[in-house]
């Protein structure tokens, strides 16, 4: 039987996060993306990537995480897991974070 891979692209502070997971789905919690098992490919060259070594290291030991929805950039079901990444986002970037307050106060009040 194949296993499904998903590719996850999420905004977290400042950051574009790219992880691999088996499991994604509507989460019991409201407004948030439940990812499960996820995925580190193993290199095969001696080369390392320090983005991967930091979400690697960032991400070790946590078995299930929540992804507010409106972080979500993208999910796209792959057919093989790849390395996951941290991506700095610089001035020349096209990625636009959505606003992250999601409730204001009515005008003219001081709360």
């Amino acid at each position: 039987m194949l296993m499904r891979v998903f590719r996850i692209t999420f905004l977290n502070q400042g950051k574009v996060y790219e992880i691999y997971a088996r499991r994604v789905y509507q989460g019991d919690l409201y407004g948030f993306v439940e990812i499960q098992d996820l995925l580190f490919e193993e290199p095969s060259t001696l080369l390392v990537d320090p983005s991967t070594e930091r979400l690697k290291s960032e991400l070790k030991g946590v078995t299930r995480m929540m992804v507010p929805m409106h972080s979500v950039l993208r999910i796209d079901e792959v057919e093989k897991e790849g390395q996951g990444k941290i991506h700095e986002l610089d001035a020349k970037s096209n990625v636009t974070p959505f606003p992250t307050q999601i409730y204001s106060p009515p005008r003219g009040t001081d709360k």
